[in-house]
């Protein structure tokens, strides 16, 4: 089985699947059998039952992964809503069981997977029939630990502290922060970079400006053998 980490972040549309491109991308480039699962998709545009155009196909092309987009995710949807809406709007039930065994078929072809999510920790993916099931189960259920996206700017301090508190008590365990969209000439995003690590006691283990290429990561971040 792969090593996996399991990319969420503190909302929607902070930039998962931008920094999930770099680190996979940076990983790929230093040598390593890195691929990449996308579980649940929605906001695609697909021609012939094929995606053509998603988040995934970016990672895809970004990192240079030798697969079609359609083998990276289980599900995807056309409209831009929650999982479970666009699953309910598409006719479909999401079943766990196709997810994990898709995640063992890429588990067994690399030696890394990076997992990202949708949303944020606590989006929806099952609310039929009185069940509640969110992202942080299926995040249990996959036995992985998480990175958290954030971004640089206003209200990150708060939006932050709550995804690692509420990954916290979910036994879910953080092994690292990522600031998206950081401006390093910014006062305002220093002091979020240290007040976030201060409060959460997690390293904030890379920072990312808007339009950077590349990311650095070390390879302990995905063993967890070393505290960054």
């Amino acid at each position: 089985m792969s090593k996996n980490l399991f990319i969420t972040a503190t909302g929607t549309d902070i930039g998962k699947t931008y920094v999930s491109a770099l680190i996979v991308k940076q990983m790929r480039e230093d040598g390593f059998n890195c691929g990449y699962f996308k579980p649940i998709l929605s906001g695609v545009t697909e021609i012939n039952g094929k995606l053509s155009e998603s988040d995934c196909n970016y990672v895809i092309n970004t990192a240079k992964i030798p697969d079609t987009a359609d083998e990276c995710v289980t599900y995807w949807w056309k409209e831009a809503v929650s999982p479970h809406l666009a699953a309910k709007r598409a006719g479909q039930e999401i079943n766990i069981n196709k997810i994990m065994q898709h995640f063992k078929v890429l588990s067994q072809k690399y030696d890394y997977l990076l997992i990202e999510g949708a949303g944020g920790i606590t989006c929806p993916l099952r609310l039929e029939n009185g069940e509640k099931y969110l992202l942080k189960d299926l995040i249990k259920e996959l036995d992985s630990d998480i990175v958290i996206v954030a971004d640089g700017g206003l209200g990150t301090i708060n939006s932050t502290l709550l995804t690692v508190e509420y990954a916290k008590r979910n036994n879910i365990t953080t092994r690292g922060i990522i600031l998206n969209n950081f401006n390093p000439d910014s006062f305002m995003h220093q002091d979020n970079l240290k007040q976030v690590e201060y409060l959460t006691g997690i390293k904030v283990v890379a920072t990312v400006e808007k339009g950077q290429q590349d990311i650095k990561l070390t390879e302990e971040l995905w063993t967890g053998r070393k505290k960054i």
